[in-house]
This record gives C-alpha cells, structure tokens and sequence, in this order.
C-alpha cells in the first residue's frame, strides 16, 4: 500500500493508521508481567510515540524515562523484541505491521517500575575512572592539538550515555558478580580516549590509565564481541576504536620489556 494516498479532489491525503499490537512490562523490581496494548500507529512514528499513545488512552500511571525525543538525552532506553534501543529513535517501519511489539526495561539494571531502571550503577563506575590532568606547563586557553588528535577522541564524546552498551554487554548482563569488578564498554571507552588524549598529564603524576583500566576497571573481562558498538546509536566504534587499543596498550605496558625499562627510566628521572 502506498504511504500516502489521494483523496478524491486529487490532492494527497494523510495514509489511514495501522493498528499496532504492543506487549509492555508492568510491574517492580519484585513482581510485574506484560500487558497487552492496541493503538494507533501513524506513518513516521516512532515506539515512544506509541508508549506515549497508550498512557494518553489507556494506561496513564505507565512509567518511562523519557526527555528529548531527538536521541540526544539517552533517556528513554529500553529493549524492543529483546534489543537494547532509543525508544524515540526506534521507528515504526522496522516493523511488520502484523509483528507484536514487546517492550520491555533494560535487563542489566534493576527495575524501578515499568520501563523505568535504576541505571546508578553506571554513574558509581563514571567517579571511578581518573579525569582528564591538565598539563602543568599550560594554563586554560593555551591548550592546542591537532587537527587529527581532535578527530580522534571527538568520535567517543559523541556518546550520550544512553548506556545501551552497558546493557547489551555480557560480562555484566549475564553475570551479576561482575558489577563491582568491571566498569563496562562506556567507561573503558572514557579510559581509552583519556589515554590516547596528547595533553593528558596523568603520567607526569605516576597514572598509568591502560594499567588501571586492566587492573582497576576489568578490561581483561571484555572478550571484544562487539555488542556494544552493535546497539549504540551514535555509531561509535567501541571495540575496534576504544577497547582493543586500550587492551593492546594495557599489554604493551606489562609484558615489553622495552616499555616496561622507558617507564622505569622516566620515573627515576622524575626523582620517583
């Protein structure tokens, strides 16, 4: 059928909605199950105008975080047929118009209500990994890279902390024990672009990042399946740009022998 179709005075007329068939949690962390929905769906819609349809008719104490609706806030993930998506940016045209939708929160964090999660853990991991050190030798407005060093780490600040990778990532989703041990593809990801950022000081103060984020932040449980960049919607290269370097970096630093004796010599340079 076509998207759009002619009235009878010649002029296009908007397509009539299809009927949509939704299966949405409800529920806490404690009980819940899916229910089921019926609303319209109009051409160009997304999921989140739906979620939205049915707390307007149907369901109005229906919980979800939402804010921007641009994809830009990273609010309102949730998983849509079991993959970890931007409910605002999930548009109703992948979709047979027969398929039923389950909507459900995000599986690796606990559930607050409805499609609402408690994603603190990610913010716990966020203070852990070191901030940028500024260079001793400049002052704020003295800084300067190249062009190439800015393209560079511009690719991981594209990230809007959606935490899709967090959710998708195994090591976490499919082991609980691992939470206190492993930061996860978002924050390795900060380790790795402080790391390879040219005016990053943590070295002239004995921070080695890649050490750290082995040793501290669990890069070692990453067994690089690319999941992670699979589900981002910014499109950032996590594993192949982030987390592989990083890893490469971590391995470098402890069994080369030729790195291990220039950071031994830097340091009694230092006076350390």
């Amino acid at each position: 059928m076509s998207e759009r179709a002619s009235d009878e005075t010649g002029t296009d007329a908007q397509a009539a909605p299809r009927r949509a068939r939704l299966r949405i949690w409800r529920g806490d962390g404690a009980t819940g199950g899916l229910a089921d929905f019926t609303v319209d769906a109009h051409e160009g819609e997304v999921v989140l105008d739906l979620i939205h349809r049915v707390q307007a008719t149907q369901a109005p104490d229906l919980a979800v975080r939402w804010n921007c609706k641009a994809g830009k806030c990273g609010s309102c993930s949730a998983e849509v047929n079991g993959r970890p998506r931007l409910l605002c940016m999930t548009r109703m045209s992948l979709f047979a118009p027969d398929e039923v939708l389950t909507v459900t929160p995000m599986r690796t964090f606990p559930v607050i209500r409805d499609l609402v999660t408690d994603v603190s853990f990610n913010y716990t991991k966020a203070r852990e990994i070191p901030a940028f050190v500024p260079p001793p030798d400049l002052a704020p407005g003295e800084y300067r890279m190249s062009q190439e060093d800015v393209a560079r780490s511009q690719e991981f600040r594209k990230c809007i902390e959606c935490f899709l990778c967090q959710d998708v990532c195994h090591v976490v989703r499919d082991h609980e024990e691992n939470k206190e041990a492993f930061a996860g593809p978002r924050f390795l990801m900060r380790a790795a672009e402080l790391d390879m950022h040219p005016l990053d000081a943590a070295g002239e103060r004995g921070l080695d990042r890649a050490r750290g984020a082995q040793e501290e932040h669990g890069l070692g449980f990453c067994n690089i399946t690319r999941c992670c960049t699979e589900v981002c919607p910014e499109s950032i290269r996590i594993t192949d740009n982030a987390l592989i370097p990083l890893k490469e970096r971590a391995a470098d630093r402890k069994y080369d022998p030729l790195v291990w004796l220039g950071s031994r010599i830097r340091r009694r340079r230092r006076g350390d």
